[in-house]
């Protein structure tokens, strides 16, 4: 069934309460999830079209269908009542059934269940009053959540927001881009044959500047999105970092405990006296500079970036943050829709805790990426693939069958 076509209930006015914050819920889908039903095909196969996403807003209690940029279709949602809210934060779809029963309110049915946590919230069909009503659930029209439901796969990025933050177009230089392989070219020359006999006389003088292609392999996991996600690292204290330097440069300071104690100070004193300064033991601005001198010190990367496909973790790196006693927020980041060999992809954004943190292109400012980093994303990049850059922790939801779960609320 065309999405166009989904079932769309207009809300009479005055029959919504009014609440004092507004949450979005934003699914990305990739465009290959939706050509089965919706994308006219060419005598090259089906075309593309920017990947399916939809927004609930819990303050007008209806959901927003997008193509891309595009709005398509509204329809009415129920969700949770006071005392029950419905959660705000970064999901995924863990869970599928078209016939479903709570487990939690007296067997009650659930029909097109889509989980979005493993304590009871997701989206299902459900009666809708024109305020909010539920558990938690995000109740949705029996024909529209029958056709949201086909069209979604378990894994599909979920993010709810409190206060009202439409899709935006965002470009950034820090955003991964297609990896672009590039041909790489070796040539033999004369030097190189006449240094192995097995190769002289087996090559005509004019094939010695023959190239031989070595050309990239496709990514293949391409039809799979990545979540990654990046957060803040809580950096080691100013006596932990010199504890370890001195240690390792052989004054023996002790545990790296952080506690300016004994054989610290002692260290700092035999230190000091063998760089011809006022033996004190205490710490000063310009004896930390010193012993990070000396000692080679580098300022760690203070963040770090992780990547999950599948619900498993397959890589991490360390990245930076800058200005990281600023606020950051809750910011989701989404790949629209390419093809191998394409060499660039537009991004958009929706923002989960409204301007906490500021805007989605500040934050990406703030961000820096190691080439190498850059690379590595670029050869992994899928379609739908989601980079959401947070201050808040994911690791008390995330999990064995999950993706990086980050609550706002």
């Amino acid at each position: 069934m065309l999405f166009d076509k989904i079932y769309t209930r207009r809300r009479r006015a005055g029959t919504f309460v009014s609440l004092a914050g507004a949450a979005f819920l934003s699914i990305t889908a990739f465009s290959g999830a939706l050509a089965r039903d919706a994308a006219p095909t060419t005598d090259e196969g089906e075309a593309s079209q920017p990947p399916l996403h939809m927004v609930v807003s819990l303050e007008d209690q209806q959901i927003r269908v997008y193509r891309g940029l595009d709005l398509i279709e509204t329809s009415p949602i129920s969700s949770g009542k006071r005392g029950h809210s419905t959660p705000t934060g970064v999901f995924s779809i863990l869970e599928k059934r078209r016939k479903h029963f709570s487990n939690l309110y007296d067997n009650a049915p659930m029909p097109f269940m889509q989980r979005l946590t493993w304590s009871g919230v997701a989206m299902h069909v459900g009666r809708l009053p024109g305020r909010p009503a539920s558990h938690g659930c995000i109740r949705l029209p029996r024909d529209f959540a029958k056709s949201l439901y086909s069209m979604t796969d378990r894994g599909m990025h979920v993010v709810v927001t409190r206060d009202a933050s439409d899709p935006v177009r965002v470009s950034h230089s820090v955003l991964p881009q297609p990896f672009a392989p590039a041909t790489e070219v070796a040539s033999l020359s004369s030097k190189t044959i006449e240094a192995d006999p097995a190769l002289r006389g087996a090559i005509r003088e004019t094939e010695l500047n023959a190239s031989l292609t070595v050309v990239q392999p496709e990514n293949p996991d391409f039809d799979q999105p990545l979540r990654m996600i990046i957060t803040p690292q809580k950096q080691p204290g100013r006596v932990q970092v010199l504890q370890d330097l001195l240690n390792r440069m052989g004054f023996n300071a002790g545990p790296v405990d952080g506690v300016l104690g004994r054989k610290t100070r002692a260290a700092i004193s035999l230190y000091q006296e063998g760089a011809d300064l006022p033996v004190t033991g205490g710490i000063t601005d310009a004896l930390e500079a010193r012993i990070h001198a000396d000692a080679g010190y580098e300022e760690p990367r203070n963040a770090m970036l992780r990547v999950r496909r599948k619900f498993r973790d397959i890589y991490s790196a360390p990245v930076s943050l800058k200005d990281i006693d600023l606020e950051i927020g809750t910011h989701v980041f989404t790949a629209l829709d390419f093809q191998p060999g394409d060499a660039s992809v537009d991004w958009i954004a929706v923002s989960a805790e409204g301007g906490r943190g500021g805007a989605p292109a500040g934050i990406l400012d703030r961000i820096e990426i190691s080439d190498k980093v850059a690379t590595d994303l670029a050869r992994m990049l899928t379609p739908g693939t989601s980079l959401t850059v947070t201050d808040r922790s994911f690791a008390r939801n995330t999990g064995l069958g999950t993706d990086f779960v980050v609550i706002t609320r």
